[in-house]
């Protein structure tokens, strides 16, 4: 299992329309196959900027849903509301606590 991080950055007259298309398609996105978390972060300096932590069984798991109708359908939308570009990182996770 990895963790895939995504920072997103919107135009602020653009955060309510993302907020509300990922609100409708966030069970979507997490009951992907392969999918087994996801979460939305704002950032708490800079309400622009939103990171997306998703884990994947595997990278063919990212892969296929990133090759999806549904993720072109959602990307295609939201791109559109960016103003900068996103970032993306693959990692591994080393250690968590609770």
């Amino acid at each position: 299992m990895f963790v895939r991080i995504v920072k997103l950055s919107f135009h602020e007259e653009n955060i309510p329309v993302f907020l509300e298309n990922f609100e409708a398609n966030k069970e979507k996105i997490r009951n992907a196959p392969g999918n087994r978390f996801l979460e939305l972060y704002q950032d708490k300096n800079n309400n622009s900027i939103f990171f997306t932590y998703s884990y994947w069984e595997t990278e063919d798991d990212l892969e296929n849903y990133r090759k999806s109708p549904f993720f072109n359908e959602v990307w295609t939308f939201t791109k559109k509301l960016f103003n900068d570009k996103p970032e993306a990182w693959s990692v591994d996770k080393l250690a968590s606590l609770q």
